[in-house]
Protein backbone atom coordinates (compact mmCIF):
# COMPACT_ATOMS: atom_id res chain seq x y z
CA UNK A 1 0.00 0.00 0.00
CA UNK A 2 2.83 2.43 0.56
CA UNK A 3 4.38 1.76 -2.67
CA UNK A 4 0.89 2.19 -4.17
CA UNK A 5 1.10 6.23 -4.98
CA UNK A 6 4.43 5.35 -6.81
CA UNK A 7 2.88 2.78 -9.03
CA UNK A 8 -0.30 4.75 -10.00
CA UNK A 9 2.05 7.71 -11.61
CA UNK A 10 4.41 5.37 -13.36
CA UNK A 11 1.05 3.95 -14.81
CA UNK A 12 -0.21 7.06 -15.63
CA UNK A 13 2.89 8.33 -17.62
CA UNK A 14 3.25 4.95 -19.22
CA UNK A 15 -0.42 5.36 -20.54
CA UNK A 16 -0.43 9.26 -21.44
CA UNK A 17 2.02 9.18 -24.60
CA UNK A 18 -0.30 6.68 -26.00
CA UNK A 19 -3.41 8.49 -25.51
CA UNK A 20 -5.02 10.97 -28.56
CA UNK A 21 -4.23 15.23 -27.30
CA UNK A 22 -8.10 14.56 -26.42
CA UNK A 23 -7.95 12.53 -24.05
CA UNK A 24 -5.79 13.90 -21.34
CA UNK A 25 -4.25 10.69 -18.88
CA UNK A 26 -3.03 13.67 -17.01
CA UNK A 27 -6.48 13.75 -15.31
CA UNK A 28 -6.14 10.91 -13.45
CA UNK A 29 -3.47 12.97 -11.46
CA UNK A 30 -6.28 14.02 -9.61
CA UNK A 31 -6.52 10.90 -7.18
CA UNK A 32 -2.86 11.25 -6.35
CA UNK A 33 -3.60 12.72 -3.12
CA UNK A 34 -6.61 10.28 -2.30
CA UNK A 35 -4.55 7.02 -3.31
CA UNK A 36 -1.58 8.22 -0.83
CA UNK A 37 -4.34 8.80 1.93
CA UNK A 38 -4.50 5.22 2.18
CA UNK A 39 -1.12 4.49 3.40
CA UNK A 40 0.62 7.90 4.43
CA UNK A 41 0.71 10.43 6.62
CA UNK A 42 -1.63 14.14 6.05
CA UNK A 43 2.30 15.42 5.87
CA UNK A 44 3.29 13.22 2.39
CA UNK A 45 -0.18 14.23 1.54
CA UNK A 46 0.33 17.19 1.01
CA UNK A 47 3.70 16.53 -0.17
CA UNK A 48 1.95 14.72 -3.06
CA UNK A 49 -0.86 17.18 -3.78
CA UNK A 50 1.93 19.66 -4.74
CA UNK A 51 3.53 16.87 -6.98
CA UNK A 52 0.25 15.99 -8.60
CA UNK A 53 -0.31 19.96 -9.50
CA UNK A 54 3.14 20.59 -11.06
CA UNK A 55 3.43 17.01 -12.83
CA UNK A 56 -0.25 17.95 -14.40
CA UNK A 57 1.15 21.68 -15.68
CA UNK A 58 4.44 19.70 -17.03
CA UNK A 59 2.02 17.44 -18.97
CA UNK A 60 -0.06 19.87 -20.00
CA UNK A 61 2.93 22.32 -21.33
CA UNK A 62 5.46 19.92 -23.05
CA UNK A 63 4.96 19.94 -26.12
CA UNK A 64 6.80 16.03 -26.61
CA UNK A 65 3.62 14.64 -24.52
CA UNK A 66 1.02 13.61 -27.18
CA UNK A 67 1.74 16.44 -29.93
CA UNK A 68 0.69 19.17 -27.02
CA UNK A 69 1.89 22.67 -27.13
CA UNK A 70 2.42 25.14 -24.24
CA UNK A 71 -0.89 26.75 -24.75
CA UNK A 72 -2.07 23.81 -23.14
CA UNK A 73 -0.98 25.36 -19.28
CA UNK A 74 -3.59 27.92 -18.80
CA UNK A 75 -6.12 26.01 -20.79
CA UNK A 76 -9.29 26.06 -18.76
CA UNK A 77 -9.87 22.40 -18.22
CA UNK A 78 -6.24 22.01 -17.17
CA UNK A 79 -6.31 24.96 -14.55
CA UNK A 80 -10.00 23.63 -13.72
CA UNK A 81 -8.03 20.14 -13.19
CA UNK A 82 -5.46 21.96 -11.03
CA UNK A 83 -7.97 23.71 -8.96
CA UNK A 84 -9.74 19.78 -8.11
CA UNK A 85 -6.11 18.74 -7.60
CA UNK A 86 -5.67 21.02 -4.74
CA UNK A 87 -9.47 20.21 -3.40
CA UNK A 88 -8.58 16.41 -3.52
CA UNK A 89 -5.66 16.87 -2.20
CA UNK A 90 -6.65 19.09 1.33
CA UNK A 91 -9.64 16.52 1.63
CA UNK A 92 -7.22 13.57 1.41
CA UNK A 93 -5.18 15.44 4.03
CA UNK A 94 -8.32 15.33 6.62
CA UNK A 95 -8.87 11.93 5.61
CA UNK A 96 -4.87 10.82 6.42
CA UNK A 97 -5.17 13.01 9.45
CA UNK A 98 -8.21 10.81 10.66
CA UNK A 99 -7.23 7.39 9.87
CA UNK A 100 -3.68 7.93 11.48
CA UNK A 101 -5.43 8.89 14.59
CA UNK A 102 -7.63 6.22 14.11
CA UNK A 103 -4.80 3.81 13.75
CA UNK A 104 -3.11 4.85 17.24
CA UNK A 105 -6.58 4.22 18.76
CA UNK A 106 -6.56 1.06 17.28
CA UNK A 107 -3.03 0.05 18.52
CA UNK A 108 -3.49 1.16 21.87
CA UNK A 109 -6.87 -0.87 22.60
CA UNK A 110 -5.00 -3.85 21.05
CA UNK A 111 -2.18 -2.96 23.67
CA UNK A 112 -4.47 -2.86 26.35
CA UNK A 113 -6.56 -6.21 25.17
CA UNK A 114 -3.21 -7.69 25.07
CA UNK A 115 -2.92 -6.37 28.55
CA UNK A 116 -5.52 -7.86 29.86
CA UNK A 117 -5.19 -11.48 28.14
CA UNK A 118 -1.93 -11.66 29.89
CA UNK A 119 -3.80 -11.20 33.32
CA UNK A 120 -6.78 -13.20 32.17
CA UNK A 121 -5.49 -15.97 30.37
CA UNK A 122 -1.60 -16.33 31.18
CA UNK A 123 0.54 -18.80 29.70
CA UNK A 124 0.58 -21.91 32.02
CA UNK A 125 3.86 -23.60 32.54
CA UNK A 126 5.41 -25.39 30.21
CA UNK A 127 6.55 -27.73 32.91
CA UNK A 128 4.96 -28.61 36.55
CA UNK A 129 7.04 -31.30 37.82
CA UNK A 130 7.12 -34.27 35.80
CA UNK A 131 3.88 -32.94 33.97
CA UNK A 132 4.39 -30.64 30.53
CA UNK A 133 1.56 -28.10 29.82
CA UNK A 134 0.58 -26.51 26.77
CA UNK A 135 -2.27 -24.24 25.73
CA UNK A 136 -4.28 -22.98 23.09
CA UNK A 137 -6.93 -20.29 22.50
CA UNK A 138 -8.66 -19.33 18.98
CA UNK A 139 -10.98 -16.04 18.89
CA UNK A 140 -13.58 -16.06 16.66
CA UNK A 141 -12.73 -12.55 15.57
CA UNK A 142 -9.85 -11.51 14.15
CA UNK A 143 -9.79 -8.16 16.09
CA UNK A 144 -10.50 -9.86 19.49
CA UNK A 145 -8.12 -11.21 22.27
CA UNK A 146 -9.81 -12.29 24.85
CA UNK A 147 -13.33 -13.39 25.48
CA UNK A 148 -15.61 -15.98 27.19
CA UNK A 149 -13.09 -19.28 27.32
CA UNK A 150 -11.04 -19.68 30.00
CA UNK A 151 -8.13 -22.03 31.28
CA UNK A 152 -5.42 -22.50 34.20
CA UNK A 153 -3.09 -24.72 35.64
CA UNK A 154 -2.19 -23.87 39.19
CA UNK A 155 0.33 -26.24 41.25
CA UNK A 156 -0.75 -26.51 44.70
CA UNK A 157 0.26 -28.90 48.00
CA UNK A 158 -2.48 -31.29 46.53
CA UNK A 159 -0.85 -31.61 42.94
CA UNK A 160 -1.43 -29.71 40.14
CA UNK A 161 -5.03 -28.69 39.53
CA UNK A 162 -6.54 -27.55 35.82
CA UNK A 163 -9.65 -25.90 35.33
CA UNK A 164 -11.02 -25.43 31.42
CA UNK A 165 -14.22 -22.84 31.57
CA UNK A 166 -16.92 -21.68 28.74
CA UNK A 167 -18.80 -18.99 30.02
CA UNK A 168 -22.35 -18.35 28.35
CA UNK A 169 -22.90 -15.34 26.21
CA UNK A 170 -20.63 -12.54 24.59
CA UNK A 171 -18.56 -9.23 25.36
CA UNK A 172 -18.04 -7.98 28.57
CA UNK A 173 -20.02 -9.41 30.59
CA UNK A 174 -18.92 -12.95 29.62
CA UNK A 175 -15.00 -11.65 30.18
CA UNK A 176 -15.78 -10.31 33.58
CA UNK A 177 -17.47 -13.68 34.53
CA UNK A 178 -14.50 -15.25 33.26
CA UNK A 179 -11.97 -12.96 35.14
CA UNK A 180 -14.52 -13.31 38.37
CA UNK A 181 -14.07 -17.56 38.41
CA UNK A 182 -10.24 -17.42 37.06
CA UNK A 183 -9.60 -15.53 40.15
CA UNK A 184 -11.72 -17.50 42.81
CA UNK A 185 -9.85 -20.43 41.31
CA UNK A 186 -6.35 -19.36 42.08
CA UNK A 187 -7.17 -18.16 45.31
CA UNK A 188 -9.45 -21.79 46.39
CA UNK A 189 -7.06 -24.29 44.42
CA UNK A 190 -4.72 -23.81 46.88
CA UNK A 191 -6.62 -24.01 50.12
CA UNK A 192 -9.33 -26.61 49.20
CA UNK A 193 -8.70 -30.55 49.86
CA UNK A 194 -10.28 -32.14 47.29
CA UNK A 195 -11.95 -31.03 44.23
CA UNK A 196 -15.50 -31.23 44.95
CA UNK A 197 -14.75 -28.53 47.50
CA UNK A 198 -12.49 -26.63 45.41
CA UNK A 199 -16.00 -26.57 42.69
CA UNK A 200 -18.24 -26.09 45.70
CA UNK A 201 -16.17 -22.67 46.62
CA UNK A 202 -15.82 -21.49 43.18
CA UNK A 203 -20.08 -22.32 42.56
CA UNK A 204 -20.58 -20.17 45.83
CA UNK A 205 -17.95 -16.78 44.44
CA UNK A 206 -19.97 -17.42 41.23
CA UNK A 207 -23.34 -17.08 43.10
CA UNK A 208 -22.21 -14.19 45.00
CA UNK A 209 -21.10 -12.09 42.46
CA UNK A 210 -24.43 -12.89 40.05
CA UNK A 211 -26.14 -11.85 42.85
CA UNK A 212 -24.84 -8.81 43.96
CA UNK A 213 -24.89 -8.12 39.85
CA UNK A 214 -28.73 -8.60 39.82
CA UNK A 215 -31.09 -8.06 36.48
CA UNK A 216 -32.54 -10.55 34.20
CA UNK A 217 -29.50 -11.63 32.38
CA UNK A 218 -28.92 -14.48 35.84
CA UNK A 219 -29.68 -17.26 34.02
CA UNK A 220 -27.04 -16.23 31.55
CA UNK A 221 -24.09 -16.49 33.25
CA UNK A 222 -23.44 -20.21 33.95
CA UNK A 223 -20.41 -21.34 33.32
CA UNK A 224 -19.59 -25.15 31.98
CA UNK A 225 -16.31 -26.08 33.72
CA UNK A 226 -13.81 -28.89 34.08
CA UNK A 227 -11.56 -29.41 37.10
CA UNK A 228 -9.32 -31.77 37.28
CA UNK A 229 -6.70 -32.55 39.45
CA UNK A 230 -3.04 -34.89 39.13
CA UNK A 231 -1.30 -35.55 42.49
CA UNK A 232 2.60 -34.67 42.23
CA UNK A 233 3.32 -38.91 41.81
CA UNK A 234 0.79 -39.04 38.96
CA UNK A 235 -0.39 -41.91 38.02
CA UNK A 236 -4.12 -40.90 38.34
CA UNK A 237 -6.08 -38.11 37.30
CA UNK A 238 -9.55 -36.69 39.47
CA UNK A 239 -12.09 -34.96 36.95
CA UNK A 240 -15.33 -33.14 38.15
CA UNK A 241 -17.55 -32.20 35.31
CA UNK A 242 -20.03 -29.48 35.68
CA UNK A 243 -22.09 -29.82 32.45
CA UNK A 244 -18.76 -29.44 30.26
CA UNK A 245 -17.78 -31.72 27.44
CA UNK A 246 -15.54 -34.66 29.22
CA UNK A 247 -11.59 -34.32 28.82
CA UNK A 248 -9.66 -36.75 26.13
CA UNK A 249 -7.13 -38.93 27.83
CA UNK A 250 -4.77 -39.88 24.52
CA UNK A 251 -2.21 -42.77 24.93
CA UNK A 252 -0.64 -44.71 22.38
CA UNK A 253 -3.26 -46.51 20.76
CA UNK A 254 -6.05 -45.34 22.88
CA UNK A 255 -7.83 -41.82 22.47
CA UNK A 256 -11.09 -41.72 24.55
CA UNK A 257 -13.74 -39.85 26.66
CA UNK A 258 -12.97 -39.70 30.36
CA UNK A 259 -17.01 -39.71 31.11
CA UNK A 260 -18.76 -41.32 33.27
CA UNK A 261 -22.46 -39.75 32.93
CA UNK A 262 -22.09 -38.17 36.32
CA UNK A 263 -21.50 -34.23 35.29
CA UNK A 264 -23.10 -31.43 37.74
CA UNK A 265 -24.98 -28.91 36.33
CA UNK A 266 -23.01 -25.76 35.56
CA UNK A 267 -21.80 -23.00 37.86
CA UNK A 268 -24.52 -20.65 38.79
CA UNK A 269 -27.26 -23.38 37.96
CA UNK A 270 -26.14 -25.73 40.64
CA UNK A 271 -28.60 -24.03 43.67
CA UNK A 272 -31.05 -24.97 41.33
CA UNK A 273 -30.50 -28.90 41.33
CA UNK A 274 -28.46 -29.30 44.98
CA UNK A 275 -26.36 -32.59 43.82
CA UNK A 276 -23.45 -32.96 45.25
CA UNK A 277 -20.26 -32.88 43.03
CA UNK A 278 -19.08 -36.20 42.02
CA UNK A 279 -14.69 -37.06 41.55
CA UNK A 280 -14.78 -39.55 38.68
CA UNK A 281 -10.82 -41.27 38.83
CA UNK A 282 -8.78 -42.29 36.12
CA UNK A 283 -5.47 -44.07 35.57
CA UNK A 284 -2.84 -41.61 34.23
CA UNK A 285 0.29 -43.22 33.34
CA UNK A 286 3.43 -42.32 32.37
CA UNK A 287 3.19 -41.15 28.72
CA UNK A 288 -0.69 -40.71 28.76
CA UNK A 289 -1.87 -37.00 28.32
CA UNK A 290 -5.44 -35.31 28.95
CA UNK A 291 -6.81 -32.67 26.69
CA UNK A 292 -8.86 -30.26 28.00
CA UNK A 293 -11.32 -28.06 25.74
CA UNK A 294 -14.06 -26.24 24.43
CA UNK A 295 -16.98 -26.67 22.54
CA UNK A 296 -15.75 -24.29 20.59
CA UNK A 297 -13.72 -27.12 18.87
CA UNK A 298 -16.05 -29.10 18.74
CA UNK A 299 -18.87 -27.28 17.13
CA UNK A 300 -16.74 -25.56 14.42
CA UNK A 301 -18.39 -26.64 11.55
CA UNK A 302 -17.07 -27.52 7.47
CA UNK A 303 -18.64 -25.19 4.73
CA UNK A 304 -21.52 -28.34 4.64
CA UNK A 305 -22.48 -27.49 8.32
CA UNK A 306 -20.44 -30.95 9.72
CA UNK A 307 -19.23 -30.47 13.51
CA UNK A 308 -15.32 -31.01 13.30
CA UNK A 309 -14.91 -35.02 14.64
CA UNK A 310 -12.18 -34.38 17.19
CA UNK A 311 -12.31 -37.77 18.33
CA UNK A 312 -11.36 -39.01 14.76
CA UNK A 313 -8.76 -36.20 14.07
CA UNK A 314 -6.67 -37.03 17.69
CA UNK A 315 -7.06 -41.26 16.59
CA UNK A 316 -5.21 -40.25 13.01
CA UNK A 317 -2.72 -38.24 14.00
CA UNK A 318 -1.33 -40.63 16.55
CA UNK A 319 0.99 -39.73 19.50
CA UNK A 320 1.90 -36.32 19.19
CA UNK A 321 3.75 -33.94 21.93
CA UNK A 322 1.74 -31.41 23.02
CA UNK A 323 2.42 -28.49 21.72
CA UNK A 324 2.42 -30.28 18.27
CA UNK A 325 -0.67 -31.22 19.06
CA UNK A 326 -2.06 -28.60 19.51
CA UNK A 327 -0.51 -26.73 16.58
CA UNK A 328 -1.57 -29.29 14.35
CA UNK A 329 -5.42 -28.91 16.22
CA UNK A 330 -5.02 -25.15 15.54
CA UNK A 331 -3.91 -25.36 11.85
CA UNK A 332 -6.73 -28.13 11.62
CA UNK A 333 -9.56 -26.32 12.55
CA UNK A 334 -8.67 -23.07 10.67
CA UNK A 335 -8.51 -25.54 7.10
CA UNK A 336 -11.65 -27.31 8.55
CA UNK A 337 -13.35 -24.29 9.02
CA UNK A 338 -12.21 -22.12 5.89
CA UNK A 339 -10.26 -20.00 8.26
CA UNK A 340 -14.47 -18.90 9.34
CA UNK A 341 -14.09 -19.69 13.10
CA UNK A 342 -17.93 -19.25 14.91
CA UNK A 343 -16.90 -19.16 18.25
CA UNK A 344 -13.91 -18.73 20.76
CA UNK A 345 -11.91 -21.73 21.28
CA UNK A 346 -9.44 -22.59 24.17
CA UNK A 347 -7.56 -25.95 24.98
CA UNK A 348 -5.23 -27.20 27.88
CA UNK A 349 -2.97 -30.47 27.55
CA UNK A 350 -0.97 -32.09 30.24
CA UNK A 351 1.44 -34.86 29.37
CA UNK A 352 2.84 -37.26 32.54
CA UNK A 353 6.09 -37.77 31.59
CA UNK A 354 8.41 -41.11 32.75
CA UNK A 355 11.14 -40.38 35.75
CA UNK A 356 14.31 -40.45 33.16
CA UNK A 357 16.91 -42.96 34.41
CA UNK A 358 20.21 -41.74 34.97
CA UNK A 359 21.62 -43.63 32.21
CA UNK A 360 18.38 -45.05 30.24
CA UNK A 361 19.40 -47.92 27.19
CA UNK A 362 19.11 -46.93 23.62
CA UNK A 363 16.48 -49.19 21.48
CA UNK A 364 18.24 -51.33 19.42
CA UNK A 365 17.91 -50.34 15.43
CA UNK A 366 14.30 -51.14 13.65
CA UNK A 367 13.16 -52.19 17.17
CA UNK A 368 9.03 -52.03 16.47
CA UNK A 369 6.51 -50.65 19.30
CA UNK A 370 4.80 -47.35 19.58
CA UNK A 371 6.42 -44.60 20.95
CA UNK A 372 5.38 -42.38 24.10
CA UNK A 373 4.81 -38.93 22.79
CA UNK A 374 5.87 -37.09 25.89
Amino acid sequence: MRWLPVLYIVALLALEPLTPVEWPVSFALIAVPLVTAFAHGPVVVAGATAFAVVLEGVLAGTPCCAGRSVGYLWDRHYVASYICTALVGALGTILAAHRTRRERTLADVRFVAEIAQRVLLRPVPHRIGNLLLESLYLSAFAEARIGGDLYEAVPTPYGVRLLIGDVRGKGLLAVETAAHMLGAFREAAHDEPDLPALADRVETSMDRRATLLGGSELGERFVTAVFAEIPADGRLVRVVNCGHPPPLLIRPGEVRELDRGRSAPPLNLGMLVGDAYQVDVYEFLPGDQLLLYTDGITETRDPAGCFYPLLQRLRSWGPLPPRELLEQLHKDLLAYSHDRLEDDTAALTVCLVADEPAAAPSPPAGAGGTSSPC
